[in-house]
């Protein structure tokens, strides 16, 4: 983000309409119809509105020149509400912790859904979080199109997790997944296991690729084979072919996976560590599972403070990308091979 847009004024939807600001005034406060303008000229200032993604802003009546000192908090999925055991309950805990360090209001955008579901940032071209003087994105969007165009419109932003979308640079702030798990297949083969198999699901969104690249990187350090698996569905069946591949620990993309890993030893009277180490790359909860420790609470404050620095034109080049360390596993589901 090289620079912070100008919001859209009232004054740019009449110069762009061809009226007068206070025709612009009366349409978009719904006093049309009483002020005698023409439907025809209705239609032609919400057009202009909806061209230049103009959202009235309710400090500007009493602060002009000034900003409204709200930040606005969006989720491309719903997550609300939330219980302290919620994977996304710490990343918020930061945001709101950072925020009023700051000296800012926080906005939850949550009526952005359509009627399929899916929720958007844009609602009839117009940017619902234009009323928010930046807003902090949680969440995985399907694509990347509306980070796309809120760059390309100048809107602040920063995102809960490392995104890359072509030609664009995308102010983000994300954990270390790929050293973490480089150290973590390490660690497994400083224990002894020789044949470390990596379980993935087919999406392969940035924040799975990282640890797929920590995890070659870390079979690379020790010399040790890939073991890469791209599945839905992990079984008994697919137990009994990893035993016989000699394979000792196995390190799972998400909480699922492991979970049917570890139900699938059961069912060969198996467990785990003592036969097979499992190690969860994200869980929701980081409960009870040999799982990466992701610093949520970090991330959310470092993320209001890389957006407030944007906000106040005080971020150097470069400064709009920032990794964080993962805590490394416990024990829980770690040990050395069997004999």
């Amino acid at each position: 983000m090289d620079g912070v847009r100008r919001r859209a004024r009232q004054a740019d939807v009449a110069k762009l309409a061809g009226v007068s600001q206070a025709t612009v005034s009366a349409v978009i406060n719904g006093r049309g119809p009483e002020a005698g303008i023409p439907e025809q000229t209705v239609q032609r200032v919400l057009e202009a509105v909806r061209q230049l993604g103009y959202v009235a802003n309710p400090a500007a009546r009493s602060l002009r020149g000034k900003r409204n000192r709200l930040l606005g908090v969006y989720t491309f999925e719903s997550i609300f509400p939330l219980d302290q055991l919620d994977f996304y309950h710490e990343f918020l805990v930061g945001i709101e912790q950072q925020a009023v360090a700051d000296g800012y209001d926080l906005v939850l955008f949550a009526s952005t859904e359509d009627l399929d579901g899916r929720r958007r940032v844009y609602s009839d071209g117009v940017n619902r979080l234009a009323l928010a003087d930046g807003s902090v994105l949680l969440g995985v969007e399907p694509g990347s199109t509306e980070l796309a165009r809120l760059a390309a419109e100048g809107y602040p932003f920063v995102h809960i997790g490392r995104r890359t979308v072509p030609g664009t640079e995308v102010a983000w702030v994300g954990a270390d997944y790929a050293s973490a798990t480089r150290d973590t297949v390490g660690r497994l083969a400083a224990l002894g296991h020789r044949r470390i198999a990596y379980v993935t699901g087919p999406d392969r969104m940035e924040v799975f690729l990282d640890k797929e690249a920590g995890y070659r990187a870390g079979c690379a350090d020790v010399g040790l084979p890939e073991l890469m698996y791209v599945t839905s569905q992990l079984d008994p069946a697919w137990v009994d072919a990893a035993h016989a591949g000699g394979v000792t620990a196995v390190l799972a993309e998400n909480e699922p996976l492991a979970r049917q890993l570890v139900a699938a030893l059961g069912e060969r009277g198996l467990t785990a560590p003592a036969d097979m180490s499992v190690v969860v790359l994200v869980t929701m909860t980081e409960s009870g599972w040999s799982s990466l420790r992701i610093p949520r609470n970090e991330m959310g404050r470092g993320a209001v403070k890389m957006l407030t620095r944007i906000l106040a034109g005080s971020d150097a080049p470069g400064d709009h990308q920032q990794l964080l360390p993962c805590g490394l596993p416990e024990d829980h589901m770690i040990g050395p091979p069997r004999a």
